[in-house]
């Protein structure tokens, strides 16, 4: 198991400078793998105990998986890198390591409309969901093709509704962006890239709509907002919907982190107040990034309470009443 930076190749032997780690079997596998992959600065070889057979094998699965990456950020030269070997014995005197990655390039492409602002035109409210997903995978009954349809058909569904209801309304003072992202599967470069192609400054609010297609841990009628904490968007839309049966809740999973897992956070970190809303049941949802999460598996009817609760909740926005607070920016990686 490797992890390097964004490389073609790379080769190294006994003679470069190489650290020897090891994870033992008293250690705590996850806990290890997640510091250790960190990008480094030196080339290591992990010893890793045979005790992590099944965590090792997992982990190793997803090392392996086709991802979309940046042209920019493929490294040349001698670079750093870090390789798990499920051993416990000692590396020999003499090897070699040689690690080659298959690169295709390809085009990558997010899809947008928009609907113009009538008095605020340069004030932007960004509504979205990724249509992407894990592509052609491991055959289950013999089912290999992961559809996506709450993570995130669903998403992107609402986002679709909802340019349609707010061009029928046709009252919006603020222009109105609805994006469906590309790669948020693989890295989320498509909100990367989108964010890179517009003033954050001028960003007023973003409705990021991810996995709508079953109840929230607190029932029918209720949606969770990740990062509630971070601005006044959510009490906005609560505001809002006040003598309507919806609610909206703080994320009630703040371990999972996933304010930084989905397409928001890219404009996020440039302090943009842009938050995910969602109903999955992320710690017990048994489809999630799995051949199960099909259609049939949907309640349609959330979807549509919950497409429902966030037009209600986004008006004072959109008409350029309302708007929240900044997220604190995020210091850009060295």
């Amino acid at each position: 198991m490797v992890s390097t930076p964004l490389v073609e190749s790379l080769k190294f032997d006994q003679s470069s400078a190489v650290q020897m780690v090891s994870i033992g079997a008293d250690k705590t596998f996850l806990t290890e793998y997640r510091t250790l992959s960190r990008p480094g600065t030196s080339k290591r070889i992990i010893l890793v105990d045979p005790k992590f057979t099944e965590e090792f094998n997992r982990y190793r699965a997803g090392t392996f998986r086709e991802r979309a990456i940046d042209k920019k950020d493929i490294k040349t030269g001698d670079q750093p890198a870090t390789i798990f070997i499920l051993d416990t014995a000692k590396i020999a005197s003499t090897f070699s390591v040689e690690i080659k990655n298959n690169i295709i390039e390809d085009k990558l492409f997010n899809v947008a409309g928009m609907i113009p602002g009538k008095s605020k035109p340069n004030e932007f409210v960004i509504f979205s969901g990724h249509y992407d997903h894990l592509g052609i995978g491991k055959a289950v009954d013999q089912d290999s093709i992961n559809n996506g349809a709450d993570d995130d058909a669903s998403g992107t569904t609402a986002m679709i509704a909802l340019a349609k209801y707010y061009k029928k309304l046709n009252n919006n003072e603020r222009t109105l962006l609805f994006v469906a992202f590309t790669a948020e599967e693989s890295g989320g470069f498509g909100a990367r890239y989108f964010s890179e192609q517009l003033n954050p400054d001028d960003v007023v609010a973003m409705f990021n709509i991810e996995m709508i297609g079953k109840d929230s841990k607190f029932g029918p009628n209720t949606a969770y907002i990740t990062g509630y904490d971070k601005s006044d968007f959510g009490k906005i839309l609560q505001k809002n919907l006040e003598g309507t049966e919806f609610t909206f809740h703080p994320d009630p999973y703040p371990s999972q982190n996933l304010f930084y897992r989905s397409d928001n956070a890219t404009l996020a970190a440039l302090g943009v107040p842009a938050h995910t809303i969602s109903t999955v049941q992320i710690d017990q949802d048994k489809l999630y990034h799995t051949v199960k999460d099909e259609y049939s598996s949907l309640d349609t009817e959330n979807i549509y309470s919950t497409i429902k609760g966030i037009a209600k909740s986004a008006i004072g926005i959109v008409k350029g009443v309302d708007t929240p607070t900044r997220v604190p920016k995020m210091a850009p990686r060295q």
